[in-house]
């Protein structure tokens, strides 16, 4: 009986989850130093040249592994999907886009915290999936139920709870997510 052959299926997703572990674990061996140096974005000097890397790689890090399998288990599942529908390139303009506007909205507005993590991505994902099926000038009402339901908690939470999530990243996220459907959906970004 021949074995099936384990395939890289998905390069985009897969290279960056391997990169985000990767990140993860050299956070956990230098006690969160190269977390706060290059995988978070916070206010810092214009003249510092990571400054502008962690504009990006700030969604590689994870504050642990709790944090990370909670954003890669969306991302593993929804991901492929998109990478297959929507082409490696594009999806990979889309995080580092989703990434550049969490990260300057984050410092802009947020100077005094660090925001690390996919979670922003993920929200992308789950609302860009939503777009999957939809055709041009139709809304897909799976669109409205799942911005209600992600977006809408986000909000609430955002306002009321006290916590260490940025609901800012998820709203951001699913908005880039709404966008990229959109412009997609109007033939400004092509599927392929």
């Amino acid at each position: 009986m021949k074995l099936p052959k384990v395939t890289y299926n998905s390069p985009v997703i897969l290279t960056f989850t391997l990169l985000s572990l990767a990140a993860v674990i050299l956070g956990m061996i230098t006690g969160g130093g190269s977390t706060g140096l290059l995988f978070s974005v916070y206010k810092s000097s214009l003249a510092d040249p990571l400054f502008y890397v962690r504009l990006f790689t700030h969604v590689l890090g994870h504050a642990d592994l709790s944090h990370f399998m909670g954003n890669f288990t969306i991302i593993l599942l929804v991901g492929p999907m998109l990478e297959e529908k929507y082409g490696g390139k594009r999806l990979l303009v889309m995080i580092a886009f989703t990434a550049l506007v969490t990260g300057l909205i984050n410092v802009i507005f947020f100077p005094h915290v660090a925001l690390l993590g996919a979670s922003g991505v993920a929200f992308m994902m789950i609302l860009l999936s939503s777009f999957a099926n939809s055709r041009s000038g139709e809304i897909p009402l799976t669109l409205i139920f799942v911005a209600v339901l992600y977006l809408g908690t986000e909000i609430i939470n955002g306002i009321f709870a006290q916590d260490n999530i940025s609901q800012m990243a998820h709203i951001i996220g699913g908005g880039c997510g709404c966008l990229f459907g959109w412009l997609i959906g109007r033939g400004k970004l092509n599927a392929q």
